[in-house]
């Protein structure tokens, strides 16, 4: 079992990374884990309150239960992994079954920054772009996916995001054996990353 992870800051193009990748291996032999699937369960406190979380904090995720389930997969048992809504800030009570796969990508801004987490990983990838493009991607997607004010996104980003990106997720670069400049309009590093799979795969 080959085990890969892929991080970079909020809106780089990692989930175009991982589709990219995807799409060049064959069905059934990859199996995802995004990191925003175990953020902590927030149900316990107001939605005014959960609405203020610092998502690009550590301290937001649920590292020893994303560790297991990647143990777990490793040694041949499928999980339940969680399923989390940004736009209540909880999980729900199903699960999505993930089956063991020949490849495991844990996908998140912060899958590098976990030391226990990295040591699982046989390959770790930075995901890098340029903080406007980052940040017009962010614009975009909150709006159209999370329900969001262009207002409520730009003070979000002022506060938290670009703050926390500097603080917790651009120092994980240096944990990376592979960066991505361009996140997924880079053909080439998507290329060499399907052929190490591809590789890795077939021996």
């Amino acid at each position: 079992m080959l085990i890969i992870g892929i991080a970079g800051g909020t809106g780089s193009g990692k989930t175009t990374v991982v589709k990219k990748i995807s799409e060049n291996i064959p069905d059934g032999e990859i199996a995802l884990l995004p990191q925003d699937s175990y953020y902590k369960d927030n149900s316990h406190l107001p939605l005014k309150e959960r609405r203020k979380i610092n998502f690009d904090h550590p301290n937001s995720i649920e590292w020893e239960l994303l560790k297991t389930h990647v143990s777990d997969l490793k040694n041949g048992k499928a999980v339940g992994q969680p399923i989390y809504s940004y736009l209540t800030c909880t999980r729900a009570d199903d699960t999505i079954e993930v089956l063991p796969q020949k490849v495991i990508i844990i996908e998140g801004i912060l899958c590098l920054a976990d030391e226990g987490l990295r040591d699982m990983m046989d390959l770790k990838v930075f995901v890098h772009a340029d903080a406007d493009d980052r940040l017009i991607r962010v614009i975009n997607r909150d709006i159209v996916e999370r329900g969001r004010s262009v207002n409520t996104v730009l003070e979000r980003y002022e506060k938290t995001v670009k703050p926390s990106h500097l603080q917790f997720i651009e120092p994980t670069k240096k944990y990376a054996d592979i960066i991505v400049p361009q996140g997924g309009k880079n053909k080439i590093a998507i290329d060499i990353l399907t052929h190490f799979i591809c590789r890795n795969l077939n021996t």
